[in-house]
């Protein structure tokens, strides 16, 4: 017998409200939450282990969660389960043979509830799946560094295929904080220190898991990286202004434009109210004035940590309460306050049980969006059709992989090139890159030879195998060193241990020396980067800048490759360096690219999604400073960054030529087209990476003097042409006046095609007439670009 809310005809809210009249409140409360076998957390949070518990270093080895528990694990599953975190994430398991397993989870979870409802898998899939033996890609700041949504996209596409094959339904991810302070140990994580950059690329990442059918979690709404000090965790101080127009950018875009379907509530305050248990920001915004229908989930233990850490609660019971009323749905990574205590809140009258009501709504309508309460849902994953075994690293997506690798390389300085911004380097000898076939090559560092230098923290060995340091790391990943020594097969390469045996080289005829700086990701202070990792200053990690001293000592020129979750302070080698490329972690692939551009195959073309500041200490970190915040001779302290976002230099030359707008003026809802034609003037094949920044000269608040709104990939042949036109609509002007009232207004502006935020090309006035106007969601978010050639 059928039941109405099992017909997939039916609209998924009418399946899920039918369902949930028929459920008791043990059914309900059981739909939201989670269960995360093999952890040692198991499904409660202890308060003593409140820091720790769950942290990759903590897990037990991994099983089939119905041996983690007791012998009446009907009893356990009767009333249902929301949720089954990280089956594949959280211990080393055999692909094919967990596929297998978890099919069979699946069928005695809904065997031992009374409606046969599935638990809803999710898994993190922030570099890729964090699976063993999965492709490992680049970490989100080389995203940003490739400006390629559309790469983005089809990488996200391929990985959230690869995760619904074996019965994962959501994905935690993207990240969408903008970064504020590369301090922070999870700048690694975000995309890049501007709110649109973030927007694009990470709306690019959503449409490509939805599109997969799998649920897109966009994290950590919102403010995380603006803690106080990069403190992870930290308090955050920011104003309405800031948390509008910076923060909430990339989550709105992403759900508008991207159609996420789940939001995970970050861990911090905001002026003292905690993310979890704000009602202003999980439904007054987000879902009152955005719309949004989707589900709402905790940051692991957020639920806990409102008791815990925030002292906001006095008790479980009370921190679930908190939660609910503020519009977060689900409690991750295992039941606490959700269960039990929830309960008994209900029961006393302490929490409305019209609350629970929503949440499980939610929940239910979610699943049978996913299938899962369909009549004729199967737990039998896609990937095992046919006896086929499961394969998470194919060609295809090692092929992406290389290719967003490739993209995402930076060529921060390279001799006497030119710079473009000014920004100033290089040996005075000539370009040293590419490195000649046959150079004889000294190369020193600490990470040149290790695979750990091409992986940010939420890839599988760093975020779990490290605590299995006997398991093979599962993929192919080559090193720099030995990617290097395959692109130049005739070079005289050398690898140097030691800064003691620099002298040595120079003696015995080197020509070059390659120093590879590098981090080392981790987790909770194990790394040099990764989440808990933060950092006291941006000098080079572990004494690596020893190594750059000590081989420019040798009077040799040096190629200095960083290997980074943040960019570091290099000030005190500007203008000393013969070439820079900076490099964030770029993944399985990310030894073979950097060799590449080092040996001349690829010709760069990634740009800074975050500045290299010239010195430590020099503030703001961000480009998007008003007056105040740059040199203006009131200070003793410049914070000029030494290579700005958006800089990256290229192996050809391009000429800017014939830019123009179409109108001089339009209205405040008026749009108009601006147009630039690209010439490759060089020998060789090459990718320009056009950017349009708004300058409003007089505004009612302080205002950023650049704000990135448009840019464009525009890659050309020898001599060959393109015409790049952007489509800018006034509400791109658009700022927020005051909390909840975004304006736009008559006046001038000015257009900004440029090579980098400090590299500008073409100016173009523009006038904006009419009456000011108070703009919303509606508003148009982002310049939509072409490039047409002849």
């Amino acid at each position: 017998m059928h039941h109405p809310w099992q017909d997939p005809a039916t609209p998924a809210a009418t399946r899920a409200a039918e369902l949930l009249s028929q459920m008791t409140l043990e059914e309900k409360l059981a739909q939201l939450v989670s269960i995360w076998p093999g952890s040692t957390s198991g499904e409660h949070l202890q308060q003593d282990d409140s820091q720790d518990a769950g942290t990759a270093d903590d897990v037990a080895p991994m099983q089939s969660f119905l041996n983690d528990m007791p012998p009446d694990e009907d009893a356990l599953l009767r009333a249902g389960l929301g949720q089954l975190t990280r089956p594949f994430g959280t211990a080393p398991v055999d692909p094919t043979e967990k596929a297998r397993v978890l099919a069979e989870d699946q069928r005695r979870i809904a065997s031992a509830n009374r409606f046969g409802i599935p638990a809803l898998v999710h898994e993190e899939c922030l570099t890729g799946f964090t699976a063993w033996q999965a492709t490992i890609f680049p970490t989100p700041l080389a995203w940003g560094a490739a400006f390629d949504p559309e790469l983005v996209e089809h990488a996200a596409r391929l990985i959230g295929a690869s995760m619904r094959s074996v019965g994962i339904h959501q994905g935690l991810a993207p990240v969408l904080d903008v970064a504020r302070d590369p301090r922070w140990g999870r700048t690694e994580e975000t995309i890049g220190e501007d709110p649109y950059l973030v927007a694009t690329i990470g709306t690019g990442y959503v449409r490509g898991l939805e599109a997969a059918g799998l649920v897109a979690t966009l994290k950590h709404f919102a403010g995380h990286s603006a803690s106080r000090a990069a403190r992870n965790h930290g308090p955050v101080s920011i104003g309405p202004r800031e948390l509008a127009d910076v923060m909430l950018t990339p989550f709105e875009m992403a759900l508008r434009d991207g159609g996420a379907r789940s939001v995970m509530s970050a861990y911090h305050d905001i002026d003292g109210m905690p993310a979890s248990a704000d009602e202003w920001l999980l439904t007054t915004l987000l879902r009152d004035e955005w719309g949004f229908t989707g589900t709402v989930v905790s940051d692991y233990y957020a639920v806990s940590f409102l008791e815990l850490n925030h002292n906001a609660a006095g008790s479980p019971g009370e921190a679930a309460g908190l939660a609910l009323a503020a519009g977060l749905d689900v409690e991750l990574p295992a039941q606490r306050c959700f269960g039990t205590p929830l309960l008994k809140a209900v029961q006393s009258g302490e929490v409305p049980e019209e609350r629970v009501d929503r949440a499980v709504l939610r929940v239910l309508t979610q699943k049978a969006e996913l299938g899962l309460l369909d009549a004729d849902w199967s737990p039998a994953p896609s990937a095992l059709a046919d006896g086929a075994t499961v394969e998470l690293d194919p060609a295809p997506m090692r092929e992406v992989a290389r290719l967003l690798a490739e993209e995402s390389v930076v060529l921060l300085a390279n001799g006497t090139a030119e710079d473009g911004d000014g920004s100033g380097s290089g040996s005075g000898s000539g370009p040293a890159l590419p490195l000649p076939p046959t150079a004889r090559i000294a190369v020193v560092g600490p990470l040149a030879d290790d695979p750990a230098a091409m992986l940010g923290c939420y890839t599988f060995p760093r975020h779990v195998g490290i605590s299995h340091p006997e398991l093979p790391l599962g993929v192919g990943i080559p090193t720099l060193l030995s990617s290097l020594r395959a692109e130049l097969p005739a070079a005289g390469i050398t690898h140097v241990k030691d800064k003691d045996e620099l002298p040595r080289q120079a003696a015995d005829g080197a020509d070059v020396v390659v120093v590879v700086a590098a981090d080392r990701s981790g987790l909770f202070g194990r790394g040099t980067s990764g989440e808990g990792c933060d950092a006291l200053d941006l000098e080079l990690p572990d004494g690596q800048g020893d190594l750059v001293d000590a081989a420019l000592a040798t009077g040799l020129p040096v190629v200095l490759v960083l290997l980074t979750g943040r960019p570091y302070a290099l000030g005190r080698w500007e203008g000393r360096l013969a070439a820079a490329v900076q490099a964030f972690f770029p993944g399985e692939e990310g030894g073979g690219a950097v060799a590449g551009v080092l040996s001349g195959r690829v010709n760069p073309s990634g740009r800074l999604p975050i500045g290299v500041p010239r010195h430590t200490g020099a503030q703001p970190y961000t480009y998007l400073a008003p007056p105040l915040g740059l040199d203006d001779g009131a200070s003793n302290i410049d914070p000029s960054p030494l290579y700005p976002f958006g800089h990256g230099l290229s192996y050809t030359s391009f000429a800017w030529e014939d830019a123009s707008a179409d109108a001089e003026s339009v209205p405040t809802d008026g749009a108009t087209t601006l147009r630039l034609t690209v010439t490759n003037t060089g020998a060789r094949a090459g990718t320009e990476v056009v950017q349009l920044y708004l300058h409003d000269p007089v505004a009612r608040t302080a205002r950023p003097v650049n704000r990135l709104i448009g840019y464009a990939r525009v890659e050309l042949e020898p001599g060959a042409s393109a015409q790049v036109r952007f489509a800018f609509h006034a509400e791109l002007a658009a700022y927020t006046l005051a909390p909840g009232r975004r304006i736009v207004e008559p006046g001038d502006l000015e257009l900004r095609l440029a090579a980098s935020s400090g590299d500008i090309r073409h100016a173009l006035p523009l006038t904006l007439t009419g009456a000011e106007r108070v703009v919303g969601h509606d508003r148009a978010l982002r310049c939509r670009t072409e490039v047409v050639r002849p």
